[in-house]
């Protein structure tokens, strides 16, 4: 990605980001949407340490694991491994990803595409979803719609959003500070870690913010048909006060 924009190595270490991220919030919703054919073929990009392809995986499905960070995919291939699960997992730029396969259904979980910090970034990689798609197949993603208030109230002070102890045994605390840049979209947040009690350092999580009109067309532009809109994974009408924007497409006829 743009050297400007940067989320930190911390951030990526497989088992702090386990130990953070154990919401399965998403996954019924993921669930809800695969084909019922068990011979389908699946596709997650940004899968990270597998948290969503192992369960998939599980009940059956041929799914891939795409994402480009190796400390991660090394631990989703532990996990694999440990649970018997044979997954094809793959690291890789997913702008430039050419698999030569086409798969009934991708999608690309867990806010990922707020890492897609300029807008050819997002436009490859809806060229690369719609190379890989089946006809008739479906794209799902989600991510959060933006919250202003937010944004203003976290820029304000410092607050601490996350404790807790990770597999290999450490005690970690997060707090966070925000600034939003209006030129480029990017909120800009810092993630101040304590480990074991310490001050350890400060890592960027920057986050490009997609307006929902904005990503609608961005969608629409690059060939893409919106089957459902939602706003979170219960698929609860999408309104003002969503706090995701879930959406369930297909290609249009003809691209």
């Amino acid at each position: 990605m743009n050297s400007d924009y940067k989320v930190g190595d911390l951030i990526y270490d497989a088992n702090i980001y386990d130990g953070m991220n154990t919401s399965m919030d998403d996954l019924q919703f993921y669930k809800r949407w695969l084909p019922k054919n068990k011979d389908a073929r699946i596709l997650e990009l940004c899968c990270g340490i597998g948290r969503l392809t192992l369960p998939i995986a599980k009940d059956g499905y041929d799914i891939s694991g795409v994402d480009y960070t190796a400390s991660m995919l090394h631990q989703a291939k532990m996990k694999a491994a440990e649970a018997g699960l044979r997954i094809n997992f793959i690291q890789a730029d997913i702008r430039t990803l050419d698999l030569q396969k086409k798969y009934d259904l991708i999608f690309i979980p867990f806010n990922s595409i707020h890492h897609l910090y300029e807008n050819e970034d997002l436009f490859k990689v809806l060229h690369v979803v719609k190379n890989h798609l089946k006809d008739g197949g479906l794209f799902l993603l989600d991510c959060f719609n933006p919250n202003i208030r937010y944004i203003v109230e976290g820029e304000k002070e410092q607050q601490e959003i996350a404790t807790y102890t990770t597999g290999d045994g450490r005690e970690v605390s997060i707090k966070q500070t925000m600034r939003y840049e209006n030129k480029t979209q990017i909120n800009r947040i810092e993630w101040h870690y304590f480990i074991n009690g310490e001050f350890n350092s400060i890592q960027n999580l920057d986050m490009r913010m997609f307006f929902p009109q904005e990503l609608d067309s961005y969608l629409e532009w690059n060939g893409f048909s919106i089957i459902h809109k939602y706003g979170g994974f219960e698929e609860e009408v999408f309104n003002g006060d969503s706090e995701k924007q879930v959406f369930v497409c297909q290609c249009k006829f003809g691209y």
